[in-house]
């Protein structure tokens, strides 16, 4: 049964944990507004194929980037979880009444908070270099996508620190993994301008539905309908999250 004051609680922590390291709240969106500045306004007055004359690159841009600042957040939720190990603190949550499933639900509510947060950050921060928003009626939507994303990577960092338990092997493993995600995502250009056989490999990335989707909302571009990314990203939020409490109870009973 799962306990709505567990998962509460370890929410709450999260929060708390957030707002008081400061440099983790820059530290997460440096890349990300580096990347959006630069290739935002460097390559604004080029046309890339397969785009249309009335979307200019810096809109289409700024939901990859948005989708990038939710893959590192959350992937690297997983960090905390073997910090919490290592200084004892899951131990002791662990032998509370809390169930294994509401620990890892506010494991992920917390996670995927903070992701979305950073996410929303990075947007206002387009937003001031000259984003558009749609109407208000989408921003709930491209919300509710960003939590979509955020779970299923909050899920597999949860799998691999699960898996490793080590510290510098997660940063390690982890990193191999996110960049490749990101760049075969479409966040800096179309998935359609890749070669046949990257193409297969960018259809195989949960990424690459979510920027999508986040496109579909936010500019009313995306090259697959939005309606399939958003069914694909709950699929994917479904099973990662069976996986992450496999993972997660296998791993703390060993």
């Amino acid at each position: 049964m799962i306990q709505t004051k567990a998962i509460y609680v370890l929410w709450l922590r999260e929060m708390i944990k957030y707002f008081r390291a400061k440099s983790r709240i820059v530290g997460a969106i440096a890349m990300p507004a580096f990347m959006l500045i630069f290739m935002g306004f460097g390559f604004r007055r080029v046309e890339f194929a397969g785009l249309p004359e009335s979307i200019g690159y810096f809109q289409y841009l700024v939901p990859g980037i948005i989708g990038m600042t939710l893959l590192f957040t959350a992937a690297y939720a997983g960090m905390s979880v073997i910090m919490d190990r290592q200084f004892g603190f899951l131990k002791e949550v662990l032998v509370t009444p809390a169930n294994r499933v509401s620990i890892v639900l506010g494991m992920i509510a917390g996670s995927a908070t903070t992701s979305i947060l950073q996410a929303v950050i990075m947007m206002t921060i387009a937003v001031f270099m000259g984003f558009r928003l749609p109407s208000l009626p989408y921003i709930p939507a491209a919300l509710f996508i960003m939590f979509l994303i955020s779970m299923i990577f909050i899920n597999i960092g949860l799998v691999i620190s699960s898996i490793l338990k080590d510290l510098h092997g997660f940063n390690t493993i982890i990193n191999f993994i996110v960049f490749p995600l990101f760049l075969l995502s479409g966040a800096l250009f179309p998935v359609s301008n890749l070669p046949v056989a990257i193409r297969v490999l960018s259809y195989g990335d949960p990424l690459t539905y979510g920027v999508d989707a986040l496109r579909g909302v936010l500019i009313g571009y995306s090259e697959m309908s939005v309606v399939i990314d958003v069914i694909i990203l709950l699929v994917l939020s479904v099973i990662t999250v069976f996986a992450s409490g496999y993972f997660f109870k296998k791993g703390e009973a060993v």
